[in-house]
Formats: structure tokens, sequence, C-alpha cells
């Protein structure tokens, strides 16, 4: 399977696949730790926890940097930035995260930078633990709706990553009741092919689907390629966003 600027239709066309994942529900982590689901809270040691993620489906090699081309809901082209800094942040839960910073802008003019802060386990998943969201408007700040960090008011930590990716697999990406309590799932690996400006991949790619609870109509796929990360994503729900990788430059 092809997915490219015009054959949009055959991610579509998967949305199937997606949902018969979220019907079996399934958490099958093997012999592995059960990821998190749901509001259910989580006891994490900082210990096992380390700011040096090489997952191979997102690596966050400090000075690795991927380029998007974003096109919102409007219709309005965006340009989104997403660098591994050199950053760390020390986490409320007490786990040091390694920061990523993600600027979304329109002809120029800042929409949107944000500081995620990851980490990764013994096990090698990748743990979201919160953002720091910097909202603009005609290129001044408005607000930073959105922030929260696991740890604190309730905030619960997620999976960005699962270590193996299996079809089936299902998981909470993060839980901020009422703000933010996206949720998970691997749809397939090693099925898709994928061409976007940066090229075309058709080795292992894995397939997700992210579902929004508290959107109910906000399906999104997404498209990963070992050693390179996020190619593409697709909105599903007839809102016409997607992003695509314009170029990939890996750290040091």
């Amino acid at each position: 399977m092809t997915i490219d600027g015009q054959r949009i239709a055959v991610a579509l066309g998967v949305l199937g696949v997606a949902f018969a994942v979220a019907a079996c529900g399934g958490n099958q982590t093997g012999s592995e730790t059960a990821l998190p689901q749901g509001s259910e809270p989580v006891e994490l040691d900082p210990k096992e926890f380390s700011i040096e993620i090489d997952n191979p489906y997102w690596p966050m090699t400090p000075g690795n940097t991927w380029v998007y081309r974003e096109t919102d809901t409007k219709g309005a082209l965006q340009k989104v930035v997403v660098e591994v800094t050199d950053e760390t942040k020390l986490i409320a839960n007490g786990i040091e995260a390694r920061v990523i910073r993600d600027t979304a802008s329109e002809d120029g003019v800042p929409v949107e930078i944000t500081d995620d802060w990851y980490a990764q386990d013994s096990s090698g998943n990748i743990w979201y633990l919160g953002e720091y969201v910097t909202n603009y408007e005609n290129g001044k700040v408005v607000d930073h709706e959105g922030s929260f960090e696991a740890g604190v008011d309730g905030a619960q930590p997620g999976i960005a990553m699962p270590a193996s990716p299996r079809p089936g697999m299902s998981y909470r990406q993060e839980y901020y009741e009422g703000e933010a309590e996206d949720k998970g799932a691997v749809v397939t690996l090693g099925e898709e092919q994928v061409q976007v400006p940066f090229g075309h991949f058709k080795d292992d790619i894995l397939m997700t689907r992210d579902l929004v609870p508290t959107a109910r109509k906000v399906q999104e796929l997404k498209f990963y390629a070992p050693g390179v990360g996020l190619l593409l994503s697709i909105h599903t729900d007839g809102n016409g966003e997607r992003a695509e990788l314009i170029s990939f430059t890996p750290g040091d």
C-alpha cells in the first residue's frame, strides 16, 4: 500500500482496520510490562528511565531535526520544525526528561512553540511526560493553554512509542482529565509504503492510530520509518489536516 499526496483515499481505506484494532482493545505486550490505559495511575521508578532515547521508530539523538509541511483544518500551510535539544527537565514525578522543541509557523510567523518532555524506560518504551505550550496570535504570545506535567494536578504519563510495536497493541499516550486524554494503537507493521517529499519508504513501516476521547471525531493515522521517525500523519475525520516530512537531519 502506497500513501502519497494523490492517494489519501488509500490511507482512509485502512481506517476500518484501525477501528478493528480499537474494538479488540488488546494490550498485547507479552512478557513486557503492561502499557498504561485510560486514567489508571502508574508508579514509575526514575532509576529505570534515561534521556538517551534510541527507540528505532523515534530516535531522539540531540540535534535530530525533522521539518514537516502541515495543512491545518482551515487549509493553511504551516512549517513545523521538531528538534531534539540537549536540554533536560526534571519532571514532578522525579524522572529526568529530554526536551523536544516543536515550532509551528505560518509565513515565518510563529503559531505555536511547544517543549515536549520524553524519557525512555529500560525496556525501550518512550514515555511522554508532558509539555509546555506557548500559543501565538499575530506573532504575539497569547497563552499557554494545553500545558501539563505528569505528576501535577492528577496528570499521568503515557506511551509515545512502544519498545516493540505489534498490531493489536493499545496504550494511553497522555492523561490530564478533560484536557489531554489521547490514546494510541498499533494498526500494521511492515505492510505499508509511504511517499513523502523526503523520499519513498517501504521497509518495516509502522502505522499507528491516534484517538482523542475528548473529541470523538478526531482520528489520526501516523506512519513511521525505523531510523527516521514520523513520516506522515493524516486526519481521517474529514478536516483535511495532514503533515508530511520534508527533511530529516540527524544529530551528532
